[in-house]
C-alpha cells in the first residue's frame, strides 16, 4: 500500500475533517455580500432617484451619507454625488474582500476549487496561501480605509479635528501594519523559494 492511500487514524481523521466547521462562516460572508448588493442597489437607486429631483431620495441620501449643511438643499450637489460615489465605491472594495476571503479562505482551509483552467479563475487563486492571502487582505483593507478618509476630508466640516485626526492616524497605522505583513511575509518566503 501507497503512502498516498494510507488510512488516516481516526484522531488526525477527525481532526482534519475540523475543516468543514468553517463552511458555515464562509456561507454566512456569502449572505453577507448579498446585502451589501442590495445596499450599493439602493443607494443607486436613491442617487437616480435624487439626479430627477427626487426630494425624499435626496433626504435619504443626506442621512445615508451623513452631510450636514446649513444652507437649503434644492437638488444634488457635486459634494453630495462625490460623497454618495464614494460609499459606493467602498461597497464594492468591501465585496471585493469578501470574496478574497470568501474564494481564497475555503481553497486554502477547507477544500480546493478544482478551477483549473475555468476561464473566469482569478489569476490570484493560482498562488494563494495564507501568507499572500494576508497580504492582500492588508491592501484591501488600505484602499477601503483610503475610501473612508477621502469622504471624511470632503466632509470635514461635519466631524471635529479629533476625529479627522484619528482617522488619519489609524489609517497610517493600517499602511504600517501592512508593511510589516508583506516584508514578514517576504522574509520567510524569499523569492527563489518556489516556482511561482
Amino acid at each position: 500500500m501507497t503512502q498516498l492511500n494510507k488510512p488516516i487514524p481516526p484522531l488526525p481523521k477527525l481532526i482534519f475533517a475540523s475543516r468543514w466547521l468553517q463552511l458555515p462562516l464562509y456561507i454566512g460572508l456569502i449572505v453577507a455580500q448579498a446585502v451589501y448588493v442590495y445596499h450599493f442597489w439602493v443607494e443607486l437607486v436613491h442617487l437616480i432617484e435624487a439626479a430627477f429631483g427626487n426630494a425624499a431620495a435626496l433626504d435619504k441620501l443626506v442621512t445615508s451619507i451623513g452631510y450636514v449643511t446649513s444652507a437649503k438643499l434644492d437638488g444634488l450637489n457635486e459634494t453630495i454625488i462625490m460623497l454618495v460615489v464614494l460609499a459606493l465605491i467602498d461597497v464594492v472594495m468591501i465585496s471585493n474582500l469578501l470574496i478574497m476571503v470568501i474564494v481564497g479562505g475555503y481553497e486554502t482551509f477547507v477544500s480546493r476549487l478544482r478551477l483549473e483552467g475555468h476561464p473566469d479563475q482569478p489569476e490570484w487563486l493560482n498562488h494563494v496561501n495564507a501568507g499572500v492571502l494576508k497580504v492582500k487582505l492588508a491592501t484591501a483593507i488600505i484602499g477601503i480605509s483610503s475610501i473612508h478618509l477621502l469622504k471624511t476630508f470632503i466632509n470635514a466640516a461635519n466631524y471635529t479635528d479629533k476625529v479627522l485626526l484619528w482617522q488619519t492616524v489609524i489609517h497610517a497605522v493600517f499602511l504600517l501594519s501592512a508593511l510589516a505583513i508583506a516584508l514578514t511575509e517576504r522574509l520567510i518566503h524569499h523569492p527563489g523559494d518556489d516556482d511561482h
